[in-house]
């Protein structure tokens, strides 16, 4: 049974039906909002009070009515004739919305700026100064996202100033809040003079007023359900429809004041900004392209030199930093002087405006503008090298040499030398090399100074191997840069061999690499090494300390019995690596070249054949018992014994590259008359040419390997081998490969070491090709066009031909 109304009940709806439309005048001058039941008593007040806020005599009349319009507040009752005034839920669901997410997550990212009727138009700042809410559902929805805005700006402090949160600030400071035209805020026409009210100030005295009506009774539980008046819901719509794109949308710098709409009711909130907002022209401003102006050659040069002036400043001051540092060391070289946190910050600073004045420098002289004369600035005045040496290179010594003290600012500054280093190689070509092997030695230094991740250690190898060996792909013949990989080849002790022995016999040798190969061979070599401290596997460890014995000369006595150690372990070795064998043969078979070479050294025969006329050719074979010369006879013996083992496994893949390697070697000798004739004597003539004819009996197209062309692939598909890429400079490849092929340049490390399976065939072919060409130049070995095969002439002390 439907509960009557009681008497109460009935008296208030009858007051509300009865109760008719009222007008107040509410000052728009004063900060409280004083509120006036008449018109005449409201311009009484303002004459009194803000006199000096009136305008002239002549303008009375009109502004008077105008003022009486804009202080109007109208309240309305559930009989009114007005339509309802949208509360700030209902103008946010006349907007295209997307779909909502999950509504247990919030998103935490800062919104894009917000229309005219977000939180930017509440002017939350001053809610003291505002009119009583009379909506406590928006009230509750914007006290929350008053909360949440500290989290909508990135922090201070960071190097973030405090608007740059989001990307369409223009200032670090907040902009002030945006207000729509048809909503008059606190105080629209207040002075900068008058203080501002802030939320801590009494609330003013605002007079009676409707809190509840009708239209809000009862409550229903439904309303507690409805997402449209959840706080964090609404807030989260609203957050969304901010990050939708729109298009950027120009606001005039000064807000349109209400007397604008004078017809237009006062809004409580903003409930009638959305109707304001849609109503109003959009002024939309593109962009246009910027004008860009062609600097002049006179421009071009002036800067320039500013820029050089001020680098040799700093330069000077980064040289003679250095200096009295490296003086003060010295001075006690026990007792390095200490540099505290300010000091060591000071010098990053330092080195950091030079490498930044460099930077400058190469942009403005390498401008495309730039004349030819300019380019060459950076040439002529060595400016990459002076980059490296003064602003990079002896800092960084300077730390190593303060470690572990100076470890926190050394990481820092390698980080900074790297990330300018790989800007200048992006931005300035016409030095890529130089950046490259830069990069390659940063990589190194920050790989060396790793101790405690050997993660970290073995990810910034492999950085500074990428670099090492891209440098090496644009300049083969420098042998600094395979030094530096052999650095980075630790704990391969064969491939390790391999760069040091390649560093010392390419055409631009690193002379340097004499003294760091000793620390590959001296913990082989010394005493202490019996039992086992240098961990190496038992034919590394033998191939290595014969090479050593080589090099340095010392306890020759023991390289017969270290050779024949390997040469006993190799047999098996290779049976048990299979397809690692094929890396492996290339670096044995280039190592046992390289010391044959006496590792590039003057006084070895090879070498000297290589280079001498042949009337001192002559003279130099009454000299056969020279140290030089029973070093090569020592290094000869290995190499030919370990080619012999090597060519008995006959069927073997994994063994071409190696007899590829060696036949490029002996091919390169035979122009040679006095080299072949040191190398004819011993070597395992017999044994290649079983190979050889084991190779050629399947073979379908002798024409290829009897040509005097490199047989370059049918399907014109260049792809270097894997040893191509070992050999790539070498003293006795110089000549070998025909031109551009190594064209494409920009393989990987791990495409260069790939081997695909149609690569047997090919090096099958190529084998058989150096075979035919060393036949037709020495007399040692013969090939027979017409029956197809390879046969071998051997001295008497040899084994009888085939």
């Amino acid at each position: 049974m439907q509960q009557q109304p009681d008497v109460s009940d009935l008296w208030i709806q009858h007051q509300r039906r009865h109760n008719r439309t009222t007008f107040t005048w509410s000052c728009i001058f004063c900060p409280a909002r004083r509120i006036f039941t008449t018109e005449p008593a409201l311009w009484e007040h303002a004459r009194a009070d803000h006199k000096s806020r009136l305008p002239l005599a002549e303008d009375t009349e009109a502004y008077r009515k105008q003022f009486a319009e804009e202080c109007a507040q109208k309240k309305p009752t559930r009989d009114d004739s007005s339509p309802r005034k949208p509360s700030y839920n209902d103008a946010n669901k006349a907007q295209p919305e997307p779909p909502p997410g999950p509504q247990g997550k919030r998103p935490l990212s800062s919104p894009a700026p917000r229309s005219l009727s977000g939180l930017g138009a509440l002017n939350l700042g001053t809610p003291g100064s505002q009119e009583v809410n009379v909506d406590m559902q928006d009230s509750g929805e914007h006290e929350q996202a008053a909360k949440e805005q500290p989290r909508k700006r990135a922090a201070i402090g960071d190097g973030i100033s405090a608007g740059s949160a989001s990307p369409r600030r223009d200032s670090s400071a907040s902009p002030p809040p945006r207000r729509s035209n048809a909503r008059p805020t606190s105080a629209p026409y207040k002075t900068p003079d008058e203080p501002r009210r802030d939320m801590f100030d009494s609330r003013p005295n605002v007079g009676r007023k409707q809190l509840w009506t009708e239209d809000d009774a009862p409550l229903r539980k439904a309303s507690f359900v409805d997402p449209s008046n959840i706080a964090s819901i609404q807030a989260q719509r609203s957050r969304a429809q901010a990050l939708q794109p729109r298009p950027r949308r120009s606001f005039p710098s000064n807000q349109q004041s209400p007397t604008s709409n004078p017809t237009s009711n006062p809004s409580i909130l903003g409930r009638n900004a959305l109707p304001a907002l849609q109503a109003r022209d959009e002024n939309y401003d593109i962009v246009l392209q910027p004008e860009t102006r062609p600097i002049s050659q006179e421009q071009l040069v002036a800067e320039v030199k500013g820029i050089y002036a001020g680098l040799v400043m700093v330069e000077a001051k980064c040289i003679e930093v250095g200096t009295q540092q490296a003086t003060l060391a010295q001075a006690d070289p026990s007792a390095q002087p200490k540099l505290n946190n300010e000091q060591w910050q000071a010098l990053i600073a330092l080195h950091r405006t030079l490498l930044h004045e460099h930077h400058d420098f190469f942009l403005a002289s390498q401008h495309p503008s730039a004349s030819a004369a300019l380019r060459r600035l950076a040439t002529k005045y060595a400016m990459p090298a002076r980059m490296w040496r003064h602003g990079i290179h002896s800092f960084l010594e300077l730390l190593r040499h303060r470690l572990p003290a100076s470890l926190d600012h050394m990481l820092a500054f390698i980080y900074l030398a790297y990330s300018m280093m790989a800007l200048l190689y992006e931005t300035v070509p016409a030095f890529e090399d130089t950046w490259i092997e830069c990069l390659g030695d940063l990589g190194r230094y920050r790989m060396a100074i790793e101790d405690d991740d050997i993660r970290d250690r073995e990810v910034w190898t492999g950085v500074s191997r990428h670099w090492y060996s891209k440098a090496s792909d644009k300049t083969p013949t420098t042998g600094r840069l395979y030094h530096h990989l052999a650095i980075l080849a630790r704990p391969n002790a064969l491939q390790q061999l391999f760069y040091y022995a390649k560093s010392l016999c390419v055409v631009i040798p690193f002379i340097s690499a004499r003294d760091s190969i000793l620390t590959l061979f001296d913990p082989v070599l010394s005493p202490g090494n019996i039992n086992g401290q240098y961990r190496l596997p038992p034919l590394d460890t033998a191939f290595v300390k014969a090479h050593g014995l080589l090099f340095t000369n010392r306890e020759v006595h023991e390289f017969d019995t270290t050779a024949k150690e390997f040469l006993d372990l190799l047999d098996d070795h290779i049976g048990r690596v299979t397809r690692r064998f094929m890396e492996q043969g290339c670096y044995v078979a280039v190592t046992n070249s390289v010391a044959m070479l006496g590792f590039a050294a003057k006084d070895n025969p090879l070498v000297q054949a290589m280079t001498e006329s042949a009337e001192e050719s002559d003279v130099e074979m009454t000299s056969m018992d020279s140290p030089p010369m029973t070093t090569f006879k020592r290094a000869q013996n290995l190499s030919n014994e370990t080619v012999e083992i090597v060519l008995r496994r006959i069927g073997d893949p994994n063994v071409l590259p190696f007899i590829h390697v060696t036949l490029v070697f002996m091919h390169h000798m035979a122009r040679y008359p006095r080299a072949i004739q040191l190398l004819a004597g011993s070597f395992p003539w017999q044994a290649l040419t079983i190979m050889l004819n084991t190779l050629l009996a399947p073979y379908s197209t002798p024409d290829r390997i009897e040509s005097t062309s490199f047989p370059l692939p049918i399907k014109d598909d260049v792809r270097p081998f894997p040893e191509d890429y070992a050999m790539r400079g070498l003293l006795w490849a110089e000549n070998y490969y025909p031109e551009k092929w190594f064209f494409n340049d920009k393989s990987d490390d791990a495409e260069k070491d790939l081997e695909v399976a149609s690569m047997t065939d090919e090096r099958k072919e190529r084998i058989l090709f150096l075979a035919c060409r060393l036949a037709s130049m020495s007399d040692s070995l013969h090939y027979d066009g017409s029956s197809k095969r390879f046969s071998a002439s051997v001295p008497c002390a040899e084994s009888p031909a085939t």
